[in-house]
């Protein structure tokens, strides 16, 4: 007979807890997760393709430590005069915050967000020993300025994070908020923009606020607007200082010489996988305007997904959905649901659905 997880000598402080797990099925329409549905265009997966390829000729040795040429890549991409060794990269968007966590925070120290927000930042802050705070939003899920500051103040805590556009609920998150709790903090603030190609193109990134703030971090993904979640690249632009400190917690050689060949294929096509940002963003406002025509009330979004609210029995609307092939989240808010914005046809098919319920 198997052992239980109460009968090993456990962390105190993981005892009780449930591993992070949205709902995996093999539906017709997933639209759970907010991955990118589209797949990757076939010119681009045959460079990526030959990129491996060519990198699994010396796959015997070691990767490059420092993955230069991708963090070379990931500057020219973001802009905004950055360099090479202001950029670090991990295995997913997890990994980076999970080294900033390791390296600023840990046993005695405190992680902070704003409720509702990414539900891995208090399981990867519980994860190095730190404690998780939860800080409040406005009845629409919206941030200001002086609350956001005042909360910041009141706590004081070693890692700030800001998720912009916020996940699960899509709301954007102005730069004015983001230079206000950095005033008001005396740790890092990590401004999480894993979907910041969808927000308007004409709306400013965080990074633009990264000169002159050595405590400040803007982390990204490639598993979105990159359609690269099976792939698992995350990255983030900072300090050179920040970057160094990061140093001392990853595992060594922890990007795999696939991984980079595989990431940095994909940055040389960036303009035509960003070609597929505006067939989601307009699925999103499709989305979003046919569940006002509904009845629901959607919440703005400058994400991939859609909350609506309205929704009077989530758990009862969730299962009819699935038992007509379309998977949604319940992300747990009350009477609402959250929807990402897929291709056309799957989000015809969820509209379909949800119509006929």
């Amino acid at each position: 007979m198997s052992a239980s997880l109460d009968d090993l000598p456990l962390r105190d402080d993981l005892r009780g807890q449930i591993p992070y797990g949205a709902p995996q099925a093999s539906l017709p329409v997933t639209l759970n997760v907010n991955e990118n549905t589209h797949p990757v265009p076939e010119d681009v997966a045959d460079d990526i393709l030959d990129a491996v390829a060519q990198a699994l000729r010396d796959i015997n040795r070691y990767p490059d430590r420092e993955f230069t040429g991708l963090r070379e890549g990931f500057a020219e991409y973001l802009g905004h005069g950055l360099q090479a060794e202001q950029i670090w990269a991990a295995n997913g968007s997890n990994e980076v915050l999970h080294h900033l966590l390791q390296a600023f925070a840990g046993p005695g120290r405190t992680a902070f967000g704003f409720t509702p927000t990414y539900s891995m930042y208090p399981l990867l802050t519980g994860a190095t020993g730190a404690t998780y705070v939860s800080g409040t939003r406005g009845e629409d899920f919206t941030l200001t300025a002086s609350d956001a500051a005042e909360q910041i103040d009141r706590a004081q805590p070693d890692v700030v994070f800001l998720c912009a556009p916020n996940n699960p609920t899509g709301t954007p998150l102005r730069l004015d908020v983001i230079e206000a709790v950095y005033e008001a903090s005396r740790g890092i603030v990590i401004v999480d923009e894993a979907y910041q190609e969808f927000a308007p193109r004409d709306e400013p990134s965080a990074l633009a606020l990264l000169p002159g703030r050595e405590r400040l971090v803007v982390s990204r993904t490639m598993s979105k607007a990159f359609a690269f979640a099976g792939a698992r690249v995350g990255y983030l632009a900072a300090d050179p200082a920040v970057i160094d400190a990061l140093r001392l917690v990853r595992l060594p050689y922890h990007l795999s010489a696939l991984t980079q060949a595989a990431a940095t294929a994909a940055l040389r096509h960036a303009p035509t996988m960003l070609g597929m940002v505006d067939d989601i963003v307009a699925q999103r406002n499709r989305i979003s305007a046919t569940l006002s025509a509904l009845g629901y009330s959607p919440y703005e979004s400058w994400s991939n997904f859609v909350l609506f609210g309205g929704v009077k029995d989530p758990q009862a609307t969730w299962e009819g959905l699935y038992e007509r092939g379309i998977l949604v989240r319940d992300v747990g808010l009350p009477h609402t649901l959250r929807v990402s914005a897929g291709s056309e046809e799957e989000s015809t098919a969820f509209l379909e659905a949800l119509a006929s319920l």
